[in-house]
């Protein structure tokens, strides 16, 4: 039985009521259950489907609005259209045409100056991954040499083809752009580091954001030295671009919605075509028997995320898949309406303070935001 069976029998005596009342009556349909879903993913998506996602497909340099009290915004903008300019030219290496029969010495293509990696250091909502993603629009070549995912999704990668496998799929692109770069995990670190290395060498060019490591200065902000000393030899390739600013997700926005009531979470879900109905530990349980690699498809075609009786995590493993699962709904833009708790009240103070607490601060940004989002779902 899915987790959701029970809220829906119950919804089924409540809804009863609603020709009665006046109230336009919602579809027969049941939502569907998170919880029902057990998406199996092919190595060969993993691949096609690294590119910006769908939150930001048409994000460009023209649609970041920078800060006008914070001028590194905008430097940010023009240094990054440089560079995707830049890419313009014939691969780094072996980009050139030889002699016939590949005699002769290679004509030696058009590289950018200075380092062949940028990397955006500031604080989580400043707009980071927005002008990633636009780097990976801007640069002149085809998608299919152009990559753009997350660290985790680089990682999975990996996984799912192997490393040596990897490092000749991704030798041929232009462009790698990585997303939120996982210094706090010291064996992925320095397999991705290898890895880049390795496209490095084959002339591909790199940008990267990424957390803060725990216990520094300044954390949840800048991690530019964390960052460079962490990849080690590769660190002459990248040139961090440093990007001041406040979380603009509440950058003038009125405060997250509290939560609904259970019941008027299940109306939402019923009467919206395409949404998800959950009981949050249930789902949180779920989550553990499914790959993170998964989750994106996990929410394939959702068009809302309706949870009841949200409630604090019990454990930081369960935490840490909550959070692989906000950014991909985050990403495809679908908004969540729960029930229970507040989105700010999902993690302990010990979490809030450990190694991993800017991942939690990430995820409580991006569930508040999708919150708002949803809220429309209640007054429609």
């Amino acid at each position: 039985m899915s987790c959701s069976v029970a809220r829906r029998i119950e919804w089924g005596t409540v809804s009863s009521s609603t020709a009665a009342s006046g109230i336009e009556p919602i579809p027969e349909a049941a939502p569907t259950s998170l919880c029902a879903r057990e998406p199996h993913v092919p190595a060969d998506r993993l691949v096609a489907e690294m590119v910006p996602p769908p939150r930001f497909d048409s994000v460009r340099f023209e649609t970041y609005i920078p800060d006008p009290n914070q001028p590194s915004q905008t430097e940010a903008v023009q240094v990054l259209a440089g560079f995707a300019a830049g890419l313009g030219g014939a691969h780094a290496v072996g980009g050139g045409k030889r002699g016939f029969f590949g005699f002769g010495k290679a004509k030696a293509p058009k590289t950018p100056a200075g380092p062949r990696g940028v990397y955006l250091d500031g604080g989580y909502g400043v707009g980071k991954t927005h002008l990633l993603a636009s780097l990976w629009h801007a640069t002149p070549a085809e998608p299919a040499l152009k990559a753009f995912g997350t660290f985790v999704e680089l990682t999975n990668l990996v996984g799912a083809l192997g490393f040596q496998k990897t490092v000749q799929t991704l030798s041929g692109h232009r462009l790698l752009c990585i997303d939120e770069f996982e210094l706090d995990d010291p064996g992925d670190t320095v397999l991705v580091s290898t890895l880049l290395g390795k496209l490095v060498d084959a002339g591909v060019a790199l940008a990267a954001t990424s957390n803060t490591l725990p216990g520094k200065l300044g954390e949840g902000r800048f991690a530019a030295a964390d960052f460079l000393r962490e990849i080690q030899g590769l660190s002459a390739h990248f040139r961090p671009l440093r990007i001041d600013g406040e979380d603009y997700r509440h950058r003038g926005l009125p405060e997250a919605p509290a939560p609904f009531t259970d019941e008027q979470v299940t109306k939402a879900a019923y009467a919206t075509a395409g949404a998800s109905l959950d009981d949050f530990p249930h789902l949180l349980d779920h989550l553990a028997r499914v790959h993170p690699s998964r989750y994106g498809a996990l929410t394939d075609d959702l068009k809302a995320v309706c949870l009841t009786d949200v409630q604090p995590v019990p454990d930081q493993s369960t935490a840490l898949r909550l959070v692989v699962l906000a950014d991909r709904l985050y990403d495809r833009e679908v908004p969540v309406l729960a029930s229970g708790m507040p989105f700010d009240q999902l993690f302990s103070e010990e979490m809030l303070n450990g190694g991993y607490r800017k991942k939690y601060f990430r995820a409580i940004s991006r569930l508040t935001a999708l919150a708002r989002d949803a809220k429309g779902l209640v007054e429609a």
